[in-house]
């Protein structure tokens, strides 16, 4: 189902897409800390564990003809208290280098995977020129 994305260096997922663009949209999953063998990165950090989402958003991003530009709204989920929220959001800042898009930070009880801390969705709306 998901042949170009793990072609693209993206983990297995479990019985859904990971993306699908629609015209100048690309509509994603959220997206989880997995390195490219599908195991958790990061156990404990929020920063690594956010700057692995990043990273499998943009990867994901530049396969389907998109960039970090056309990110139109960033929603942070986050476990724990204020000071995971705080690590996580400084790995989102260092990675758009302090020029986040409008961003929305959450502080949840529990996310879908076992020791995962952070799960990072978007808006992506390409702007035609």
């Amino acid at each position: 189902m998901n042949t170009l994305e793990i072609q693209a260096g993206l983990a297995v997922t479990p019985g859904y897409q990971y993306a699908q663009p629609v015209g100048n949209q690309l509509f994603v999953a959220g997206q989880v800390p997995h390195g490219i063998e599908g195991n958790l990165v990061g156990i404990g950090s929020p920063h690594a564990q956010a700057s692995q989402c990043l990273k499998n958003l943009r990867t994901l991003m530049n396969l389907y003809g998109f960039s970090d530009r056309d990110i139109r709204q960033l929603k942070i989920y986050v476990v724990g208290d204020h000071a995971n929220l705080t690590n996580a959001w400084q790995a989102v800042a260092e990675w758009f280098d302090n020029a986040v898009p409008p961003a929305t930070l959450l502080g949840v009880f529990l996310l879908g995977h076992e020791n995962q801390l952070v799960e990072i969705d978007a808006t992506i709306v390409r702007i035609e020129s």
